[in-house]
Parts: C-alpha cells; sequence; structure tokens
C-alpha cells in the first residue's frame, strides 16, 4: 500500500492532533514560557503532525519547584504505599481503555507498524504500570545484627529504611516513546518519588497524551510534569541543582554528558545506553528458528532498538546458508507507512536519522564490504518518507566503522567464526555490552556463552524479549543501573540505616 493510500487515524487521535498541545507543570496544562513551538513531523511522509511547546530552561525550573513541592509537603508525602500503588492501577486502566489511540499517536509520530504498536507496545506499558503498582507495596528495609567492639555489653536495635531519591528527572528516547517514559515512570512512582519527563523532541506525543490521564488516576499536582522541548532543555533538567537523580536512555555520546551535567549537586545517575549487540549462531542450532530470529534481532522496530542483534557471527559450517535465508527474509520484508495493514517495518523516525543510516552504508561500501540485500531506499511513492531497506552485509572487517558503531537502523553486519573460545572474545570485541543472543541445541555450550559474554541481558534462542520482571541494562559503554524488575528500585531509593542504643 503507497503513502497515498494509507487508512486515516481515528476521529479521536485527529481531534487530539488538531487542537493546541501542552506541557504538564504542576497539575495543569501550559504553554512554554517563551511561548516558542516546534513541529513534530509523520516520518512516512514527513508531514507536520501538529506543533508542541519548545520548552526551556524556565520550564524546567517552574516543573522542578512544582515537583519538590509535591515531594516535600503535598498530598503525595502522606498517601500510604497502597494508594500510590492503586493510582498506578488506575493509570493502567486508563492507558488500556485509550489503547488504539495509543498505539496510532505511536505509529504517526515513530513510524513503527500499527500491528506492532498495537501488540507490543501499548500491552508492554499495560502491564509494566500494573508490575509496580503491585511493587508500590512491597518496598521494605531489613533488621540487622551489629557487633559494636568498643561498646561491650551494649544491645542495639539495628534497621535499614527504603526511601525515595526525591525530585527524579528523566529523558527518554523516540524509539519506544511510550514503553521508555514508561519504564521510567512506573518505578520512580512506586518508589515515591516526584518526576520531571522529558520526551524526545522527535516524537512527543504519546507521553503528551498521557499527561491527560494522570489527574484521572489520582495523582496529586506535581508529581508528574512533563516538558518538551530539544536536547538544551534536557541539559538544564539534568544541571538542575535541585534535581536528586537524572536517569536516560537514549545514546552514548549524550550520556557523557549527563554524567558531566549531573557533578553540580553529585546527583544521582543512571543510563541506558547505546549497543552493538552480537548473535551468535552454532552449527547445532534450529536453522529455521534462528534464521527468523536472526532476522527478528536486527529488523525489529526497523533497527531502531538499544538491543537490536547488529551483529551476526555465525559457525562457518553454516554461515552461507544461515545468510541466504536471512537475507531473503529481509528482501520479503514489507516496507511501508506505519498505519498500513500490510507493513512489516515503517520508516525510520526522522531525516536525519535515516540520513544517519544511509551515511553509515555508504561507509561499508568503501570500507569494502559487500551489500547482499538493501542498502537503499524503497523510492516511489515512499520517497518523501524516512524509509531505508533492510540491509544486511558480509565481508566486514572488526575494525570497519559498520562493525564498531551502533548504527541504529536496519543494517545487519555478518561474519563467520570457528570455535567457542574465539567466539566469546569476538563477541566482547566492542566498547558496548547491552545485550547478546546464543542461537544453539546444547545447554551447555549456552550457558558457556552466556556467562563469557559481558552483556547485561543474553538470550538463548531467543532476542528482544522484555518482561517487566526481567532486569535491563548495561555493561561497559552501555551504561549503568537496570530498568524493569526490582532492582530498579536501586535507581530510586537511597537506604537510610536507624541504630537504636536498647537501656
Amino acid at each position: 500500500m503507497s503513502a497515498s493510500t494509507t487508512p486515516e487515524p481515528a476521529k479521536e487521535v485527529r481531534d487530539f492532533l488538531n487542537q493546541p498541545q501542552k506541557m504538564l507543570i504542576n497539575g495543569k496544562r501550559v504553554d512554554a514560557a517563551s511561548g516558542e513551538t516546534f513541529e513534530v513531523y509523520d516520518p512516512s511522509t514527513n508531514s507536520v503532525l501538529t506543533r508542541v511547546p519548545k520548552g526551556g530552561s524556565e520550564d524546567i525550573d517552574r516543573a522542578v519547584q512544582a515537583a519538590r513541592t509535591a515531594f516535600e509537603s503535598g498530598p503525595w508525602c502522606k498517601l500510604t504505599v497502597s494508594e500510590r500503588g492503586k493510582m498506578l492501577w488506575k493509570l493502567a486502566d486508563l492507558i488500556e481503555q485509550h489503547g488504539e489511540k495509543f498505539a496510532q499517536l505511536e505509529t504517526l509520530d515513530n513510524g513503527k507498524p500499527l500491528a506492532i504498536a498495537r501488540a507490543a507496545d501499548v500491552p508492554l506499558t499495560v502491564d509494566h504500570f500494573r508490575y509496580y503498582a503491585g511493587l508500590a507495596t512491597k518496598i521494605h528495609g531489613e533488621t540487622l545484627d551489629i557487633s559494636v567492639p568498643y561498646a561491650p555489653g551494649a544491645s542495639f536495635f539495628d534497621f535499614t529504611l527504603r526511601e525515595p531519591m526525591g525530585v527524579v528527572g528523566q529523558i527518554i528516547p523516540w524509539n519506544f516513546p511510550l514503553l521508555m517514559a514508561t519504564w521510567k515512570l512506573g518505578v520512580a512512582l512506586a518508589a515515591g518519588n516526584c518526576v520531571v519527563l522529558k520526551p524526545a523532541e522527535q516524537t512527543p506525543l504519546s507521553v503528551l497524551r498521557l499527561a491527560d490521564l494522570f489527574a484521572e488516576a489520582g495523582f496529586p499536582d506535581g508529581v508528574v510534569n512533563i516538558v518538551s522541548g530539544f536536547p538544551d532543555t534536557g541539559a538544564a533538567l539534568s544541571a538542575h541543582a535541585d534535581v536528586d537523580k537524572v536517569a536516560f536512555t537514549g545514546s552514548t555520546e549524550v550520556g557523557h554528558e549527563i554524567v558531566k551535567a549531573s557533578a553540580g549537586n553529585l546527583k544521582r545517575v543512571s543510563l541506558e545506553l547505546g549497543g552493538k549487540s552480537p548473535t551468535i549462531v552454532f552449527p547445532d542450532a534450529d536453522i529455521d528458528i534462528a534464521a527468523a530470529g536472526v532476522a527478528g534481532a536486527i529488523f525489529f522496530n526497523h533497527g531502531q532498538c538499544c538491543a537490536a542483534g547488529s551483529r551476526l557471527l555465525v559457525h562457518k559450517n553454516i554461515y552461507e546458508e544461515l545468510i541466504d535465508r536471512v537475507s531473503e527474509q529481509a528482501k520479503n520484508i514489507k516496507v511501508g507507512p506505519g498505519m498500513s495493514p500490510e507493513t512489516e517495518m515503517g520508516p525510520l523516525v526522522s531525516i536525519e536519522q535515516q540520513e544517519r543510516v544511509l551515511n553509515f552504508i555508504r561507509s561499508g561500501e568503501s570500507d569494502g564490504a559487500r551489500i547482499i540485500t538493501g542498502g537503499n531506499t524503497p523510492g516511489g511513492d515512499m520517497e518523501s518518507g524516512c524509509y531505508v531497506n533492510p540491509t544486511v552485509f558480509e565481508k566486514v572487517q572488526p575494525d570497519m566503522k559498520i562493525v564498531r558503531e551502533e548504527i541504529f537502523g536496519p543494517v545487519l553486519v555478518a561474519a563467520p567464526f570457528d570455535d567457542v573460545e574465539e567466539i566469546i572474545a569476538r563477541g566482547n570485541d566492542t566498547p558496548y555490552g547491552l545485550a547478546a543472543s546464543v542461537w544453539t541445541r546444547d545447554i551447555n555450550k549456552a550457558h558457556k556463552v552466556a556467562r563469557g559474554l559481558k552483556a547485561g541481558t543474553v538470550w538463548v534462542n531467543c532476542h528482544n524479549i522484555f518482561d517487566a520482571n526481567a532486569p535491563f541494562g548495561g555493561y561497559k559503554m552501555s551504561g549503568y543501573g537496570r530498568d524493569m524488575s526490582i532492582h530498579a528500585l536501586e535507581n530510586y531509593t537511597q537506604v537510610k540505616n536507624v541504630i537504636v542504643q536498647i537501656h
């Protein structure tokens, strides 16, 4: 289906796009202090969807003050943990009720196929808030037995309290706008923090729609604040002296800047950054399952996934067969507008991202790598959109730019290997350590490689499997801290030790 015949979004989505967009500060929907706005585009056609407020440092300051007041003296700090949990559950219910609207907004704003937004992004969002709604009542300290050598005969009662950080700044990326907001908001609110969240400037719409639901779910004014804007807005949030903790998901380059900005008041930082994840396929793997899994690992969400399996390492005995199968699957992927029911891969998020990916492809060609399939744009009716065809490279070398750097697009680089010891070293031959997958029927081999890989997540005979109860984060330059699961509480709480002498 061509871009010109793509189905129209639902009336309620069109109505939302046609209304003035507002930020959320202290429970009020507001314009930017400057009055400035910026355009948000549909990447399938590069047409303007709407305009949103261009928040700046003054807006960040207002939002931080609102969050500080809500945390220190508002009704939020007086609520029971059960009441917090009920609000999160109510929020999940409201998102579920408006699920189709959220799915269409994700598709229009990000470009992803509507079928994926319906089946993955929205249900995972709902499940995530429900997970943390349940966890809100299970955050606890512990009692400790202590020995104090310099106080012989004295008796003490030692216990810990796990308390919220306070005001949290959160900056999210454009690849899964609603879901990434949820990964940050769910745990922060369950732990009792107040939040200032900045969505990516490319994809602010689903988060601005989410802003409509907090008051309906019962959250007091100032507990959640949403400020749209450009990187300077995120920089102001990261550096703000009254922000206690900042969480960021995005590029490693920006992650460095976040760390620098946090130094002023030594705020806590958690980072989920880039990746160059290997998919490692052994000759005993089920070739049908592996071929489909490898293709899904890189082409899911157009390759715009931090955990994308962008480096394919295949045992030499099955290299040719597997590459042929993966390349054939890549050729058959239906590229088109995300709103089209036939589309399996939509456009990249922006013209800038399209050009970035195409530059990587040109670099690979000039360095001597061979394109098996793809390497171009669809053209025709889709020429105005931000499309790149699924691309597979072979004859790559470890020092090539396409092998070393994160492309963040539908580009796979493939190479053969000989043995297990070699492949662990090659899998780790990257500055990143976010994820990996291993494809084999040998459970001993799977465990050996999983233990040897320096990655925050290792999937076996699958890839891109996420759940609210499964921690996600990286080693090395892929960041530190974990999103999701009970482990994410470490990012959003601090431990207080209380020692009482018993007389």
